[in-house]
């Protein structure tokens, strides 16, 4: 494993050296049975039966001199009961318990090395390795079976704790297999990626690929490097996709959106919110509703789609293509009616599915966003200056709705998704996206004429089936002056003209 230089300070202890060592060790490789250190006059070896529990055995090295000699005499003899004390040409070995020598009295032996270490000008800066971690293979059959019987969403492995599940949200620790090392999740990557991923791997040091535990479900795996050590991240994604009943969105609004035959449909939310899942879901309903060809770009491929009146060409960027862009762009000649694009990352990806939604195709695709009104912002972020505008117009004129979601803590337990729906619907809709102007499609939203709504009223829609909790309802609400209001039976749609008026004002002062 990697060598760690640590600077120890003046120790008089061999046992505080290594058990700082350990400390160091166990974070980002796991815990050892065997830690070396070396140092510029010394080096220290230290054993032990198990991975937990004391250090059992020492042998400490150091420099000879004759004044060393003579200053270490006494203790030699003192414990030549326990110790063994041995020349090798500039080197003098100290070893307890030595070789033959009574091993059962812990007290004295521990007393034999204080007073030896105590005796000696211990070097400040140690070079520190371990050996002999934990190697046995950790099963991911039964990395997956916890992750269905906790319903965790995610695992992460870290050397030096067992696995760490996501559930509902939280971190919660499990005592599923011990500590692991990393050896033992080296070894794990090693098994579950191909050649291409375990090359890039060891070449970037990071990779993102699918994993397939048959019978039980597929997996987003992440795998990269932090502190010189491995650390193996599983997103679980069922066999079966969900319904949109069983995700608990509003099935009759999702079927009108998979209903569409061209524009852009963008599903957003922040990290961690079920926007692949919800995109999974709809891509699901029109392979079961409609006869046409579906293009999936990911990277990696998450949900696996399998053709029932559809045909489905899900396209691994990196493997079956070299990036998002080259992939919307030449997806335009795969005869596609349905274009999937795993994130629009970047202004090339972006460009591609907006002129891949102008020329009658239907593309889906998420962003990370908080609201929906914020997107088309969010968006034309990501252009120089001298393009946005024409990006607003193209935009006003492909868009066809954005739904961004925030996934709440369910009254007795688990959680329960909240959406929010911008469809350009209506002409201050089409017209806000034009300006760029979020607080005016945030009052378009609102409007009875449009089809879509804020977070806020479906956050007032699941309190009051008991979904949630008044707590939750305005801690994740926009606006929690808006739900208040909805609770309370003051709420009233605001005027278009509002926006207009609140700027006039401003402009006046």
């Amino acid at each position: 494993m990697a060598e760690h230089i640590l600077g120890m300070g003046t120790k008089k202890s061999v046992r505080e050296i290594i058990s700082l060592s350990l400390e160091i060790l166990g974070k980002v490789e796991g815990f050892p049975r065997k830690i070396i250190a070396h140092g510029a006059t010394a080096e220290i070896t230290a054993t032990r039966p198990q991975f937990k529990g004391p250090f059992e055995w020492y042998q400490l090295r150091v420099l000879a001199s004759k004044e060393l000699d003579e200053q270490l005499k006494p203790i030699v003899e003192q414990y030549a009961d326990v110790c063994t004390f041995l020349p090798d040409n500039e080197w003098r070995i100290f070893e307890c318990p030595g070789a033959g020598k009574d091993a059962s009295d812990e007290k004295r032996i521990g007393a034999a090395i204080e007073t030896f270490s105590s005796a000696l000008a211990l070097p400040e800066i140690w070079r520190v390795h371990g050996e002999d971690y934990r190697v046995e293979p950790i099963s991911v059959e039964l990395l997956f079976l916890a992750m269905l019987q906790y319903k965790a969403s995610d695992v992460h492995l870290c050397p030096g704790q067992p696995p760490v599940f996501r559930v509902d949200n939280d971190i919660r620790n499990s005592e599923l297999i011990g500590d692991i090392s990393a050896v033992q999740i080296l070894d794990l990557i090693q098994r579950i990626t191909a050649e291409v991923e375990w090359k890039e791997f060891h070449e970037t040091m990071q990779t993102s690929f699918n994993f397939h535990q048959v019978g039980l479900g597929y997996s987003r795996v992440s795998a990269f490097m932090k502190q010189g050590a491995p650390h193996i991240t599983f997103r679980f994604l069922p066999e079966i996709i969900p319904s949109f009943e069983e995700l608990n969105i509003p099935t009759d609004t999702m079927k009108k959106l998979g209903e569409m035959h061209r524009g852009l449909l963008l599903v957003t939310g922040m990290t961690g919110s079920g926007k692949s899942t919800t995109v999974a879901a709809l891509v699901d309903w029109i392979n079961s509703t409609k006869n046409v060809h579906i293009l999936t770009i990911e990277n990696p491929i998450e949900y696996v789609h399998r053709n029932k009146r559809a045909v489905i060409s899900q396209r691994n960027t990196g493997k079956d293509v070299i990036d998002f862009r080259d992939a919307v762009t030449g997806a335009l000649r795969h005869d596609p009616d349905v274009i999937v694009i795993g994130e629009m990352r970047d202004p090339d990806t972006i460009r591609a599915a907006i002129n891949a939604a102008a020329t009658g195709h239907l593309v889906i695709s998420t962003l990370h966003a908080n609201t929906a009104s914020e997107v088309v912002n969010r968006i034309i972020s990501f252009f120089d200056p001298v393009e946005r505008d024409l990006v607003k117009l193209q935009l006003r004129d492909c868009m066809r709705c954005v739904i961004c979601q925030r996934l709440v803590p369910r009254v007795g337990g688990g959680r329960v998704p909240a959406l929010e729906f911008m469809f350009n619907d209506i002409k201050p809709i089409n017209d806000a996206i034009v300006a760029g102007d979020t607080d005016a499609m945030r009052i378009g939203m609102q409007q009875s004429v449009s089809h879509s709504f804020l977070f806020e009223e479906y956050l007032h829609r699941l309190y009051r089936k008991g979904s949630i909790s008044v707590e939750h309802a305005q801690e994740y609400a926009t606006e929690q002056s808006l739900v208040d209001q909805m609770i309370m039976g003051t709420y009233s749609i605001p005027r278009l003209d509002t926006i207009k008026t609140a700027r006039a004002a401003g402009t006046q002062h």
